[in-house]
């Protein structure tokens, strides 16, 4: 996390989400600055540390946000705990990891390459390894953006817990949940996703009970400060939240409308 606060890949993302609330991050076991040498990373242990840093934060009921594989993390709390979750937001994330839609033999086996790739490259000095994931998270970035998300992965954790991880990734499957998920909640997707299909997104939001599903345009799924798809996404996350004020961060459809931003909200 530390890294991330002057990254050109997440240093927006804690900025404008960290303006108008309380904003809590962690790194997950066996990643950054928790404990490397971990007995035990399951999907379930997952879920249970999002139940500790909540306790230990003190937080009482409140927004939670998933991204990615978090996503299902998020559904799983939020089924366990209505009485907390204020309000859901789904962020490029899926009901199953990948090994449970892709089934042919042929994407099994690709899989596995992935996996060996990881085990043998991850932790190398020759990011050509890494660049594999910098491709699929970030494909518009610049060479800058792809540079340091190539260091990232190197910084973030072991090859083993990489490769611990992605083989856990795969095996996600939280689709018994979604209905149990009664918070209003939010799902938005890029439509060129190229780690969590844009079908995935849908799926999601038909599933969930109200849920609400906006798509943006773009192929990034970590998006970039850049692009306008990064204000779309804080236009409607903040409406969502119900934040008054969204500064020059309008959508670009607002523009057009020639909407001149929202009044200020107290942080939540």
């Amino acid at each position: 996390m530390q890294f991330d606060l002057d990254s050109p890949i997440f240093r927006h993302w804690t900025r404008e989400l960290s303006r108008y609330n309380q904003y809590v991050r962690y790194d997950d076991r066996g990643c950054g600055l928790s404990d490397r040498d971990v007995a035990s990373s399951t999907f379930q242990d997952w879920v249970h540390d999002l139940e500790t840093v909540v306790d230990a934060a003190s937080l009482d009921k409140f927004a939670l946000l998933g991204i990615s594989q978090g996503g299902a993390v998020c559904i799983a709390y939020a089924a366990r705990h209505p009485d907390r979750v204020s309000h859901l937001i789904l962020y490029g994330a899926s009901a199953l990891g990948w090994s449970k839609i892709h089934t042919s033999p042929e994407d099994q086996e690709e899989g596995m390459a992935i996996l060996t790739l990881t085990k043998t490259g991850w932790g190398k000095d020759n990011p050509a390894y890494r660049q594999l994931f910098t491709s699929m998270f970030v494909p518009g970035g610049t060479a800058e953006q792809a540079s340091w998300f190539n260091e990232l992965q190197r910084k973030s954790t072991s090859p083993e817990t990489a490769v611990r991880y992605l083989m856990e990734f795969a095996q996600i499957d939280v689709l018994d949940q979604l209905a149990k998920v009664s918070a209003p909640t939010l799902v938005i997707h890029t439509r060129g996703d190229l780690v969590n299909r844009f079908e995935d997104g849908r799926d999601l939001a038909t599933l969930i009970p109200g849920a609400h599903f906006i798509p943006l345009e773009s192929r990034n799924h970590i998006l970039l400060e850049d692009e306008p798809a990064w204000r779309d996404f804080l236009v409607e996350t903040r409406r969502f939240l119900g934040v008054k004020e969204i500064g020059p961060e309008q959508s670009s459809k607002e523009k057009e409308l020639g909407v001149k931003g929202w009044l200020r909200g107290p942080k939540k």
